[in-house]
């Protein structure tokens, strides 16, 4: 089955040919992903590079944070593709997004206030969880509506942490 998938607003064709080859905009790589105890915590290895992966359902489609850096992600089969191009859909821009927490851990840093512009891939808060400082950045341009935690502040995953308007 192939797949569209947009990280970041960045598309790649994603086929999956077996249960250890995917091919990503015709490379073919060898993988193996796998949920580590029921968790939304993955074990990724890729051409025989490990990685740690958090993934979960944001907003808007998948968030996935990988080595300290969060990707937002939407992945859908060729006939969704075609159905939203037909009916003129797109992610939407526009409402209330809230960040939540990919993982628990604690906020070290709240890098905006309420009433901040924000552009797309401003820092917003840095998250640590597992010795690992994480910056979670805008998914989008925005004002800062809401800001639920502080430096200091322990979340749970899913948590909402902020609102951009």
């Amino acid at each position: 089955m192939k797949y569209i998938t947009t990280i970041d607003e960045k598309e790649f064709l994603v086929e999956i040919i077996d249960d250890r080859h995917v091919s990503i905009d015709g490379k073919v790589v060898e993988v193996d992903f796998e949920s580590i105890q029921e968790q939304p915590v993955f074990s990724l290895i890729v051409d025989e590079k490990s990685y740690e992966a958090y993934v979960y359902h944001g907003e808007e489609g998948l968030e996935v944070l990988v080595k300290g850096r969060l990707y937002h992600s939407v992945v859908e089969d060729e006939r969704e593709r075609r159905l939203r191009a037909a009916s003129g859909g797109a992610v939407a821009q526009s409402g209330t997004l809230h960040l939540k927490a990919p993982m628990p851990g604690l906020i070290v840093a709240v890098s905006v206030e309420v009433g901040q512009e924000v552009k797309k891939g401003d820092v917003l808060l840095i998250l640590e969880s597992m010795k690992m400082q994480n910056e979670l950045k805008s998914p989008r341009d925005g004002v800062i509506s809401r800001i639920e935690v502080g430096a200091g502040d322990s979340v749970e995953q899913r948590q909402k942490m902020l609102s951009i308007e």
